[in-house]
């Protein structure tokens, strides 16, 4: 939940992430741990890797945020496994482990001085050579992802039983 203590710009990036949050969580709505790890789609997407996904990349961004690439970079990160539950992982420990990524990421947005503050970006073949995110783009890029992958997600759940999260 986004901290009713915040307003102006602040306020409206974490109620607008909080919204997409919102619809991917809400996917795995009277799921069993079973269920969410299928892959219904040609894709290797499930519903539990979508939720581990979206908390990694959240988390890892907001590292860049705060301590720039190579502290993003110094964290461990399963890329291969990002996108699937492994054996033992439940929809109730994914959602608990996102939910704390979440209210991590919302006590930074309140507290971190500026949202001007940047650091150059990692170096990948994705991104520009040589240029740096601002806490504010961050925070953009969290919501776009959280957004996209919320609607791969209700593909997911209606080629499972159906269920739509909105519609």
């Amino acid at each position: 939940m986004t901290p009713t203590t915040i307003t102006g710009e602040r306020a409206d990036l974490l109620q607008t992430l909080d919204k997409h949050r919102g619809f991917l969580r809400y996917t795995l709505r009277d799921l069993t741990d079973e269920q969410a790890a299928q892959r219904p789609t040609v894709s290797e997407l499930c519903l539990g890797g979508l939720i581990k996904h979206v908390s990694g990349v959240e988390s890892r961004w907001m590292t860049f945020a705060v301590g720039g690439a190579e502290a993003m970079e110094a964290e461990e990160y399963d890329w291969a496994g990002q996108f699937r539950m492994a054996e033992g992982e439940t929809v109730a420990g994914l959602l608990a482990a996102y939910e704390e990524v979440a209210r991590r990421t919302n006590e930074l947005v309140a507290t971190l001085p500026d949202l001007d503050a940047s650091h150059p970006l990692p170096a990948a073949p994705w991104f520009e050579p040589g240029a740096s995110w601002s806490v504010r783009r961050v925070l953009l890029h969290i919501i776009a992802e959280t957004s996209q992958h919320a609607g791969h997600a209700d593909i997911l759940r209606e080629a499972i039983d159906g269920q739509k999260t909105m519609g």
